[in-house]
């Protein structure tokens, strides 16, 4: 239950419950921290909260404090708790590929640290299957795809896919609620238009310096009611591995995420883009191209508003047109 707003009971001065604090701290540490974790909790609301690492005793704890801003003055708390395992998950990583890691990561805890971790495969699906906005999106969504904010997060042995799955949505706030949707807006994008778009910048360029660029390709082309020709789509669509070419076929598919066939957008965010990407997606380039095609470097993109440009650029490099 949370803290009660409103004047505190009288009781002993902040000096007497910093000392009675810290003495109660000492002793549950040291006959606790053996036991792998030792949580407690300052008593009274708190404004702010700051949270410093100590010194590490083991090779199995890690000892923090915690400063809580309280009506009666800063109490500080002792947590001695054992040293997380961390899940890294990069920038366009689809949730799919993110349950994988999750499966590497979880195998690795127990034979390095001989720990059955909780989190598996299989229970990180069963977590994102269900589609749900997060707090900060009004949308009604189809998917988690997009959702899942990809950064390092640490993990315990009783930390639950459920848990992972609630701290990448409330990341995905922490990032969200950093953009400005008004120039979107004036094109009549939606916020779940803006992730889409973001999700295919993430999967189509890997250099930060042309996401604006390719931000800017897709809003023209949907400004001009012309198909956005992303290779990217029709991948996650029909689950074609990046070390596979698209056949003929696959390209005259009727998959709704077919850019090359269908106008508009894709009906979801097809990858988990970072901050970058969403930033890209919501605030495009100034330009007005409407062609890309990758260069030798398999890195950088040729952009060109004249598609016989584009056309001349992709058959010198072997690419055969768009």
């Amino acid at each position: 239950m949370p803290p009660r707003q409103g004047r505190p009971p009288r009781g002993p001065n902040p000096r007497q419950l910093a000392r009675r604090r810290a003495a109660a701290l000492g002793v549950l540490a040291l006959v606790l921290g053996g036991l792998g974790w030792l949580a407690v909790a300052a008593i009274g609301g708190g404004e702010s909260v700051t949270t410093k690492r100590l010194s590490t005793t083991s090779s199995t704890l890690v000892y923090r404090t915690v400063t809580k801003t309280t009506a009666s003055g800063p109490v500080v708390t002792v947590i001695a708790m054992p040293k997380p395992f961390h899940v890294v998950f990069p920038e366009g990583f689809t949730r799919r590929e993110m349950a994988d890691r999750v499966a590497a990561v979880a195998k690795i805890a127990e034979s390095k640290r001989h720990i059955n971790a909780r989190l598996s495969k299989s229970t990180y699906l069963t977590a994102t299957r269900t589609p749900r906005a997060p707090s900060c999106f009004h949308n009604k969504v189809r998917t988690l795809e997009g959702f899942l904010f990809p950064a390092t997060y640490e993990f315990f042995p009783q930390t639950t896919s459920e848990g992972l799955a609630s701290d990448q949505l409330a990341t995905f706030c922490d990032n969200w609620k950093q953009l400005d949707l008004g120039y979107a807006r004036s094109k009549h994008l939606t916020q779940y238009d803006v992730l889409i778009i973001a999700s295919m910048v993430e999967k189509e360029t890997l250099s930060p310096d042309e996401r604006q660029l390719v931000a800017a390709v897709i809003y023209n082309r949907l400004h001009g009611r012309m198909p956005l020709g992303i290779d990217a789509t029709l991948r996650y669509g029909l689950a074609i591995p990046p070390t596979e070419s698209i056949r003929q076929s696959q390209l005259q598919s009727d998959s709704p995420y077919n850019t090359r066939t269908r106008l508009g957008l894709p009906p979801t965010p097809i990858a988990n883009p970072g901050l970058a990407s969403m930033q890209a997606a919501a605030h495009p380039s100034k330009v007005n191209y409407l062609y890309f095609v990758r260069k030798p470097d398999k890195k950088h993109h040729f952009f060109t508003a004249s598609y016989k440009q584009f056309q001349a650029y992709a058959n010198a490099h072997g690419y055969g047109g768009p």
